[in-house]
């Protein structure tokens, strides 16, 4: 049998932070842009959307670092996560953990450029981040605590723009917060054996029989609220078609789970991020045709 090629620190960095898996960070981003935008009334600027593009993909990269060092004894059973470098040891824990620190620290640095309610706001985000891994050993739906961590961005948003954060913006966190149910409990239904075996918590084993209905009721409510929280604004025709987009693809996603297949899962999962483009580009159309 032949001896695999020892790979670069680079290209072993590059999969410790899924970098040839962008879904992760583009189910972030969009969102976060989203409130951006209606935090702004309009276009941002350069400078505050160069901020929150580059700070969300360095705070997800450094939250996949953190989920690896929490999950690596975990990963081992899983088929799926199997040849991660921490767990497959190619990457020592501290090696890892040193990568993490690196890209927060990046993000913060970007984050010091805007108002210090931003800076405040940053500091539970982090927090929050590297408590989530944990959450799955003893919280029955770990993927809600996941949604707050990935919803700081929202708030983030507003605080760097206005500098408070209101109830539009705390409506759109709702909104984002079953968002992230949806799409993150179709991404545990793949692992729901491997899972119910090594005595993971996750939302698809919490809801059992009721895990596609429950999925499809996550859709509807985010759907909902972001449709309460943007209509105000008065965006017209081009946001209500974003939104029509966002529903249809809703749709599309209960003929992905319906029938529980880890690819079909997986695939409603990684596309999850185009309801987010979606709904972004009828916001940002509404803006410039208000």
């Amino acid at each position: 049998m032949s001896v695999p090629a020892k790979r670069s620190r680079l290209s072993l960095y590059l999969d410790l932070i899924r970098w040839n898996r962008p879904a992760g960070w583009l189910v972030l981003v969009w969102p976060t842009l989203v409130a951006l935008w209606v935090a702004a009334d309009g276009f941002p600027g350069w400078h505050l959307l160069t901020v929150f593009v580059l700070g969300t993909v360095l705070m997800r990269s450094a939250g996949c670092c953190i989920n690896d060092i929490a999950d690596r004894d975990f990963d081992r059973h899983v088929k799926r996560t199997t040849q991660r470098p921490i767990t497959s040891g190619q990457i020592s824990v501290f090696e890892a953990a040193m990568v993490g620190v690196v890209l927060a620290l990046a993000s913060l640095a970007l984050v010091l450029t805007t108002r210090w309610e931003a800076v405040a706001w940053s500091v539970p985000a982090v927090l929050f981040t590297i408590l989530y891994p944990f959450t799955k050993r003893f919280f029955a739906m770990p993927q809600a605590f996941l949604g707050i961590a990935f919803n700081f961005g929202i708030v983030i948003a507003f605080a760097a723009v206005t500098g408070e954060v209101p109830g539009t913006a705390w409506l759109l966190w709702t909104a984002n917060m079953f968002m992230v149910l949806a799409y993150d409990t179709e991404y545990a239904m793949v692992d729901r054996d491997d899972d119910l075996k090594i005595g993971m918590k996750t939302s698809a084993i919490t809801l059992g029989r009721f895990d596609v209905a429950g999925i499809m009721l996550f859709f509807v409510l985010c759907w909902a609220l972001t449709a309460a929280a943007i209509a105000p604004r008065g965006l017209g025709w081009p946001f209500w078609l974003g939104m029509g987009i966002a529903a249809a693809q809703m749709a599309w996603h209960y003929t992905l789970i319906r029938q529980r297949t880890r690819e079909g899962c997986f695939v409603a999962f990684s596309k999850a991020h185009w309801m987010g483009v979606a709904i972004f580009a009828g916001v940002v159309s509404g803006f410039a045709l208000r």
